[in-house]
C-alpha cells in the first residue's frame, strides 16, 4: 500500500495474496508507555533519534497533541532526567559545561503517522523494526491523512539544527506551525 506520503511496507503470502508487515498505531494512554513514550503531567514525550545516524541520546523530541511550547521543554527535561539521568536539557549527559550553550529551539505543531511492526504470537521476527515503531512526518491533518495524529516537535537544544529534519513552518511546504 503506497501512498505519496509514506509507503506501508509489504510482503507477498504463500497464495500470492500482499500483507503489510507493518500497521499503523494511534496511540493512547493505556499503551503509550509501553511504546517508548514517558507520561509528565498528562503529556506523553517521547525521544526520537536522526534517521540518518544513530545517537546515545535523543536528537528531538514529540509530544503527543498540539502542546504549548513551554510545556514540551517541561517535558522533554522530565523524559531526559527519567531516561538519562539527566535534568539538564542544554546538553548532552557528559558534556562540557562550560561550552556555549545554545537556546532551547522552538516546538512545532504538526502531524506524524506511527508505524509499528506487527509480529505473529510466537515471538518476533528478527527484522531491523522487531520490537520498534517509527514515526514519519505526515503532510496535513488526520482528516486528509489516515492515521495522522496530531504532535508537537522541539529539537533538542544540543543537536544539530538539521538532525532531526523537523517539519520547518518556515517553509511553505512544511505541514507545520510554530508553537505558542
Amino acid at each position: 500500500m503506497t501512498t505519496t506520503l509514506y509507503e506501508i511496507e509489504t510482503s507477498e503470502g504463500d497464495d500470492g495474496t500482499m500483507h503489510p508487515v507493518e500497521q499503523l498505531w494511534t496511540p493512547c494512554a493505556d499503551d503509550a508507555a509501553d511504546s517508548g513514550f514517558v507520561a509528565h503531567r498528562g503529556l506523553y514525550v517521547t525521544g526520537i533519534d536522526d534517521a540518518a545516524d544513530d545517537h546515545l541520546y535523543p536528537v528531538a523530541f514529540i509530544v503527543l497533541g498540539h502542546q504549548r511550547w513551554a510545556d514540551i521543554i517541561e517535558a522533554a527535561a522530565a523524559y531526559m532526567s527519567r531516561i538519562h539521568g539527566w535534568r539538564n536539557l542544554h546538553l548532552y549527559p557528559g558534556d562540557d559545561p562550560a561550552a556555549l550553550i545554545p537556546r532551547i529551539p522552538r516546538a512545532v505543531h504538526t502531524h506524524g503517522v506511527f508505524l509499528r511492526h506487527p509480529h505473529p504470537d510466537q515471538g518476533g521476527c528478527g527484522c531491523e523494526w522487531d520490537e520498534t515503531w517509527r514515526m514519519v512526518w505526515a503532510p496535513a491533518a488526520p482528516a486528509t491523512e489516515p492515521g495522522a495524529v496530531p504532535i508537537t516537535a522541539m529539537r533538542h537544544p544540543a543537536a544539530p539544527a538539521t538532525a532531526a529534519g523537523l517539519p520547518n513552518p518556515d517553509d511553505d511546504r512544511a505541514p507545520a506551525s510554530w508553537a505558542a
